[in-house]
């Protein structure tokens, strides 16, 4: 988006988040469907992503939560993407109402073209505008979100 910075101060920053998110997501995108996972439904990226970073099993009421999504529309995403070969599934053992999902092989190799899409963009970025402006923006986007965290 290259605007000058008049133009740029005035777009509100909800349009600039959506089209910067567009950016790694349409590169994640392209990378794995080079790669050959060309059949992720359109949250899955997320629930990869945070998977991947979650490093082990998470519960399925906490990806409801994190995606926002209905109970419903999480469920059809989990097996969407457990018959596609991306999760497994299966009852904790602590709490066996309790539903935990985690990436299978499938699923971390995807996780892993994901990543590395990610870090070329971040890469791309770091050039243009440089780590102290990374920085920021995420001590911004830190700020953001806890705004728009509850109230504990």
């Amino acid at each position: 988006m290259a605007a000058s910075p008049v133009a740029l101060d005035e777009i509100p920053l909800p349009a600039l988040l959506r089209h910067a998110r567009g950016t790694y997501g349409a590169a994640m995108r392209r990378a794995l469907q080079a790669a050959g996972y060309d059949d992720l439904p359109k949250n899955g990226l997320s629930v990869i992503g945070g998977l991947r970073l979650a490093e082990g099993d998470l519960a399925l009421g906490r990806l409801i939560r994190d995606l926002n999504l209905s109970k419903q529309a999480a469920g059809q995403l989990v097996d969407t993407l457990v018959t596609r070969g991306y999760l497994r599934r299966r009852l904790d053992e602590q709490d066996r109402r309790r539903l935990l999902v985690t990436l299978t092989e499938r699923g971390r190799a995807a996780a892993q073209v994901q990543a590395a899409a990610c870090a070329r963009i971040d890469a791309q970025l770091l050039e243009r505008v440089g780590a102290e402006n990374i920085v920021h923006a995420r001590r911004v986007l830190a700020a953001l979100i806890d705004l728009g965290a509850p109230q504990a």
